[in-house]
């Protein structure tokens, strides 16, 4: 647990699909990412979420722009970066179907200079639908056995943090089943949990969160958990999550652009902003860099 009633808050800047819209303006370029990092941070984020795109905007799973945007995002401020390993949904020239860059592409994240401080993997496969985040259809999102154990022993073997989302509860057990194959330690402080609602088949309702959570709790008592959520239940999910003493919620225009009240924000900042004023109705403070660097166990 975090000490002094604090929460990490993650803000994941542009995801791979989503597009300026209705006012919000999404980082698509480093510099852009870069400049949306430092006022996220300013506002009260610990830990930014980022996708690459390329200068046509399209997503990217280049580790050459991947470095560009550490780069920039480290020049101006020294909120924690975490990189996708999802990349996003592409569309196919010859027959205009959707897929997802293979588990090569995906792997190649990892071998990342100047090195990204921590790191994330879907726990399961899913039938992905967000279209407040870009995706208009359910497209198959396959987390292959094979992708998730590579990113499990690559990450631990480099001291750093792993962040599982839980596509649905299911997912925590083939968890638990690595973990009892001496994958990984389950009872080890550092694993992360990131429960989620309105992804796919995940529908974003309090009894469903609730019990992701609490099978998570049950199954890795020393996990750090956190809660997300898309588009207009976005903070519905992270309200929920701080009521309960969330360790971290994660907010941002990759999963939707909506505040609260249902206006659109103009900026990532906006999203963080509320998020921290979220908190303080709970008396939670957001956790500065050094205390979320702390409970994920990185390195000073």
């Amino acid at each position: 647990m975090l000490e002094g009633n604090k929460v990490i808050i993650t803000v994941a800047l542009n995801g791979g699909m989503q597009q300026d819209r209705d006012g919000a303006i999404i980082p698509k370029q480093p510099d852009e990412i870069g400049e949306a990092a430092a006022r996220c941070y300013e506002a009260g984020a610990s830990v930014v979420h980022v996708h690459a795109r390329d200068k046509e905007g399209r997503n990217s799973g280049d580790p050459a722009i991947y470095s560009q945007i550490i780069q920039e995002i480290r020049a101006r401020s020294p909120i924690l970066i975490q990189t996708t390993n999802g990349i996003g949904v592409r569309r196919d020239a010859t027959t205009g179907r959707l897929y997802w860059p293979d588990d090569a592409e995906r792997l190649g994240l990892l071998g990342i200079e100047p090195q990204q401080d921590l790191f994330g993997i879907a726990a399961g496969s899913a039938d992905f639908y967000n279209p407040e985040g870009g995706y208009p259809g359910e497209t198959p999102y396959v987390n292959s056995p094979e992708l998730l154990k590579k990113t499990i022993e690559a990450v631990y073997a480099k001291g750093s943090a792993l962040e599982y989302e839980i596509v649905e509860a299911s997912t925590l057990h083939r968890l638990l089943r690595y973990a009892a194959e001496g994958l990984f330690d389950r009872d080890r402080d550092n694993v992360w949990l990131l429960h989620g609602g309105g992804f796919g088949a995940t529908p974003p309702i309090a009894r469903n969160l609730l019990f992701s959570i609490d099978e998570g709790q049950r199954l890795f008592p020393k996990a750090i958990w956190g809660v997300t959520g898309t588009g207009r239940d976005m903070f519905r999910m992270v309200t929920l999550g701080m009521s309960m003493g969330c360790d971290l919620a994660r907010v941002g225009f990759e999963d939707g652009v909506h505040l609260p009240d249902g206006s659109v924000g103009r900026h990532n900042s906006d999203m963080v902003k509320a998020a921290v004023e979220i908190a303080k109705f709970y008396g939670m403070a957001p956790a500065t860099v050094a205390e979320a660097r702390a409970r994920f166990r990185l390195p000073a």
